[in-house]
C-alpha cells in the first residue's frame, strides 16, 4: 500500500481512467455542525491520494472537477453522506455514483450488517480496522495512523464494487440499484434542506 498525501487540492497529472473510489473524514456526521476535513480516492491499484482539504477557502480546481466528471464512476460506501458533504462544501453535485452499501443492502438480504468492515470481510476478503474512525480530522498535522486508516477506506472499493455487482446481476437487481444510485443526488440535497429524518414517500 502507497499513501500519497496532499494539501489543499489533487495534482492535476493523476489519471483516474473511469471508476475512482472515494471516501470522505469530518469533524462529525452531521451535515449541519461538522466541516468537510480530508477526502481520500484510489483507482484500485494499491495507491491512495489523500487530500487534506483548506477548510478556509476549499479552493480545489482538481478536486471539483474530478467529482464533476459524469465520465467517471465515483465508488463510495454510505454514499449519500459523501455527496452531501461534496456538495455542501465543494458546491459539485457529483453523479455517475455507485454505492457499496446500497449495493449490498439490495443483495445480502441474508444479514443487517453492511458496515464497510463487514462487507470488506465478506465479499473483499479484507479485514479493515476501524480504530482512527473517531479522530481529529481536522488536525494540522495528520497521523500516520490516520492515513493508513483514511487510505484503507478506498484501497478495496473497486474489489467491493465487483463483488456486489455480480450479486446485483444475479439477482436481476442492477437496474434498481442504478436507480437508487442516480437519486443520490436528490437525496442528498434532501438531507441538506432539512428532510433528512422524514420518509417523503410515507402516507402520513
Amino acid at each position: 500500500m502507497s499513501v500519497h498525501l496532499h494539501k489543499g487540492d489533487l495534482p492535476g497529472s493523476i489519471d483516474w481512467g473511469t471508476c475512482v473510489a472515494v471516501d470522505t473524514e469530518t469533524q462529525g456526521l452531521s451535515l449541519v455542525r461538522d466541516g468537510l476535513c480530508v477526502v481520500q480516492l484510489s483507482i484500485g491499484d494499491g495507491n491512495a491520494h489523500v487530500v487534506q482539504l483548506d477548510r478556509n477557502s476549499y479552493d480545489c480546481p482538481n478536486l471539483k472537477a474530478l467529482f464533476g466528471d459524469e465520465a467517471i464512476e465515483k465508488i463510495f460506501h454510505f454514499a449519500r453522506f459523501d455527496v452531501a458533504m461534496i456538495q455542501k462544501y465543494l458546491g459539485v453535485d457529483v453523479r455517475t455514483v455507485f454505492c457499496t452499501k446500497i449495493a449490498s443492502k439490495l443483495v445480502r438480504t441474508y444479514t443487517d450488517r453492511h458496515g464497510l468492515k463487514d462487507v470488506a470481510r465478506e465479499v473483499a476478503g479484507v479485514e479493515l480496522s476501524k480504530q482512527q474512525q473517531s479522530s481529529d480530522w481536522a488536525a494540522e498535522t495528520l497521523s500516520d495512523a490516520q492515513l493508513e486508516y483514511a487510505a484503507s477506506d478506498v484501497l478495496y472499493l473497486h474489489k467491493i464494487r465487483e463483488g456486489l455487482s455480480a450479486m446485483l446481476i444475479r439477482e436481476g437487481r442492477m437496474d434498481l440499484a442504478r436507480a437508487c444510485f442516480d437519486f443520490l443526488s436528490s437525496r442528498a440535497e434532501l438531507d441538506l434542506l432539512g428532510w433528512g429524518e422524514t420518509d417523503i414517500f410515507a402516507h402520513s
